[in-house]
This record gives structure tokens, C-alpha cells and sequence, in this order.
């Protein structure tokens, strides 16, 4: 008897050896997770903040790296290229994954099938801002009324080609009539320095990184485009209280990796990120950013992303929004 399972033993032992490493012991050595925008920005701060929490978690060092370009596609393309073993991340949003897919369609990836998704983080609205030293509306009605005056299409900026805020900029032009033009930066931080400087008049983008200029009367903010109040900015109206009910616009985060990812490496990974975000102090560094989270299941996740890109995938066709 004892000869009749000596092989079987055998056989086991060889089978648990050749499981991957990654399943095993994961992690092993440091983790980089892609921000698809430049430094700066609200993708930037949250991937910081989170690579930071998930060290502390993961007993490894989790460093972000920049990739910016092309509406976020040369950077999702990047993670979505690197071998599935856990080392290679990317703090997903709504450009990379939903917009910009459908207007760059040479970049290379399935943003559904060429991914897993791993966790959710949460999202934040756009807010309507404009330089006030060139436009001199105090509310959005006067903002569209202010821009059809111009004799040529004021200029809108965006963090990018394919960006959320692109999208809300081309939504904003349907529902009002008002020809705008799109400028689109390499991220969030140089267009808000435009902006402040005169170069651009409006622009769409996310509440935090433009509150300080707002509340200091460097810029005006009209509306944010969100269903209710902003708490960090509660003097803000929102859309449908300024006239614009259907604008309704998020930009989402989350982490997510290369397809095929070990199952036991996504389950690890989802289960330190709802922890961290589970963390006072990561819910106030959230909070100060204007990221509101929610608890969602990996599987939920990935649901959430594929109805996503469908839903904005649509949207973008339909709106025309293209990089020329």
C-alpha cells in the first residue's frame, strides 16, 4: 500500500510546484501601478495615495509610473501588453477604459476582454469653470449666452483627447446649441495652467484640483455634474438646478490589471484595496479629493466596467467625437 501512494505523493508535490509563483507567494518584489495622465491630476493623487496604503498592506513597494498620451490608450496599452503576474497594475478610469477606446481605434487593446478588473475606487463629477478675467457670466445661463455671442467658437479645455471631460464638453454642445472648441492637454494640470492664464476661457474637469482657484476668485464655477451637491463645495449648484438636467457625468476609478490574472493574486488585491479604503484616513485623503466610494464586488466590478463601455461607447458614436 504504502509503495501505491508513494507515486501519488509524488505526482501531488509535483503538481503544487509547478502552480505559479505568483499564486503562491505573490508579492515578491515591487509592484508598479500606470496612471495614464501626467502628475498632478485626480487619477495621479488617488493612485499615490492608495500605492502608499497598499505598501503598508502588501509589505512590498507599490510605485506609480506616468505613462500620459492619446487619451489614456498608450498606457492602458502598456499594462495591457505585461505579463498577467500581478506586477503591473493601472489605475483605471473612464477615459481608458470607455471613452477613448471607440475614438482611438487603433490603440491596441480590449478594454473589457484585455483587462481584469479588479476593484472598484470611486468616482467624482466634472464641475463648469471658466477663467473670470475673460468671461463675464455669473451662472450658466449666462455662460451659454456669453459663449454664443462670440463671433468664432470659444475654446473648452480637456485633459485629454477622449477624456471624460472631452465627453462632457460635446454633451454640453448638443444640449445648449453652443459651438464650442475643443483643446485638448496631456492631462488636467497643464490645461488648468491655460486656463488660469487666458490661453482658454472654459474648461470641463474635476471638482478638488480647481476649488482653491474658485474659492480664491481665480475661477468661477457654474455647475457640477452630479445629481446632488458637492459637500466640499456645496455653493456650487448642479446641473438640472442650473438648466442642464441631462449632463450628468462621472469619472470613475479603479485598479485593474493585465487579463488573466491569477485568481488567488485578484482576490488579495481586491481584498487590500476595499480595506484601504475602508481606512479613516484613506476615507478623509478620498473625501479631499472629491472620490466618492462605494463597496463593490470584483465580479460587480468587471460588470460595472462592461456596461460602462457599452453605455459610453454609444454615447461617444453618437456624439462624433473624434481626434481630429
Amino acid at each position: 500500500m504504502r509503495r501505491l501512494f508513494l507515486p501519488l505523493i509524488a505526482a501531488f508535490a509535483c503538481l503544487i510546484a509547478a502552480q505559479p509563483a505568483s499564486a503562491q507567494s505573490w508579492p515578491t518584489r515591487p509592484i508598479r501601478v500606470v496612471v495614464v495622465f501626467p502628475p498632478g491630476g485626480s487619477s495621479d493623487i488617488v493612485a499615490r495615495v492608495l500605492a502608499d496604503a497598499l505598501t503598508a498592506r502588501l509589505n512590498q513597494r507599490v510605485v506609480v509610473d506616468n505613462r500620459p498620451g492619446a487619451g489614456g490608450t498608450l498606457g492602458a496599452a502598456h499594462v495591457a501588453q505585461q505579463p498577467a503576474d500581478g506586477y503591473t497594475l493601472m489605475l483605471s478610469n473612464t477615459a481608458p477604459i470607455t471613452s477613448s477606446p471607440p475614438i482611438y481605434p487603433t490603440a491596441g487593446y480590449d478594454p473589457v476582454g484585455g483587462f481584469t478588473h479588479i476593484a472598484y475606487i470611486g468616482a467624482t463629477p466634472l464641475v463648469v469653470v471658466a477663467n473670470r478675467n475673460i468671461v463675464p457670466a455669473t451662472d450658466l445661463r449666462g455662460l451659454i449666452d456669453w459663449a454664443r455671442a462670440q463671433r468664432t467658437p470659444p475654446g473648452f479645455g480637456s485633459s485629454g483627447a477622449g477624456s471624460v471631460a472631452h465627453i462632457a464638453g460635446a454633451m454640453f454642445e448638443r444640449q445648449t446649441g453652443v459651438a464650442l472648441t475643443h483643446v485638448p492637454y496631456r492631462g488636467s494640470a497643464p490645461m488648468q495652467a491655460d486656463l488660469l492664464g487666458g490661453t482658454i476661457p472654459i474648461a470641463f474637469d474635476t471638482l478638488p484640483q480647481n476649488l482653491d482657484h474658485i474659492r480664491e476668485g481665480r475661477l468661477r464655477a457654474f455647475a457640477v455634474t452630479a445629481r446632488a451637491r458637492e459637500p466640499m463645495a456645496p455653493e456650487v449648484p448642479t446641473v438640472a438646478e442650473a438648466g442642464l438636467s441631462d449632463l450628468l457625468v462621472e469619472n470613475w476609478l479603479g485598479l485593474s490589471g493585465p487579463a488573466g490574472l491569477p485568481a488567488p493574486v485578484v482576490a488579495r488585491l481586491h481584498e487590500e484595496t476595499l480595506a484601504a479604503m475602508a481606512t479613516p484616513e484613506m476615507r478623509r485623503r478620498l473625501d479631499e479629493h472629491g472620490i466618492r466610494h462605494r463597496a463593490m464586488s470584483q465580479p460587480d466590478f468587471a460588470a460595472f466596467v462592461a456596461q460602462d463601455v457599452r453605455e459610453i461607447g454609444g454615447l461617444v458614436r453618437s456624439l462624433g467625437i473624434s481626434v481630429q
